[in-house]
């Protein structure tokens, strides 16, 4: 899968298409997922242009990769689901069609406020 400039996410980094924004630095832009599977459902993306956790782990600088990780970790705790605030959360992302990926952008869902049950049935 190649990156594609006109995947839903390169424009909401754009601003062509609105999101409910939760947090924003230089590394990352978090947003509510727009079609939740749980109570709460947040989604995470890098600014830079990776299409997936393969892509950025080889191609990302060293400060884009503390970026996403930190990014992560603050907003768990701006939705009151990290460990410091709340009951802990999954973060999950997807790889290529085998592990379900839709957007060829890389993006970690922050899924909590609830118990969120088995990994994979």
């Amino acid at each position: 899968m190649s990156y594609d400039n006109n995947n839903i996410f390169a424009k909401i980094l754009r601003g062509e298409i609105p999101c409910k924004k939760i947090y924003e630095d230089n590394y990352v832009l978090s947003f509510h997922d727009i079609n939740p599977q749980k109570k709460i459902h947040a989604l995470v993306i890098p600014k830079g242009k990776y299409v997936d956790l393969d892509d950025f782990s080889q191609k990302a600088s060293p400060e884009e990769m503390v970026g996403l990780l930190k990014g992560i970790n603050l907003v768990a705790k701006k939705l009151s689901i990290s460990v410091d605030t709340g009951k802990g959360y999954r973060a999950l992302t997807n790889i290529s069609e085998h592990g379900g990926q839709e957007v060829p952008h890389l993006h970690f869902h922050l899924f909590g406020g609830e118990k969120i049950g088995k990994m994979v049935e």
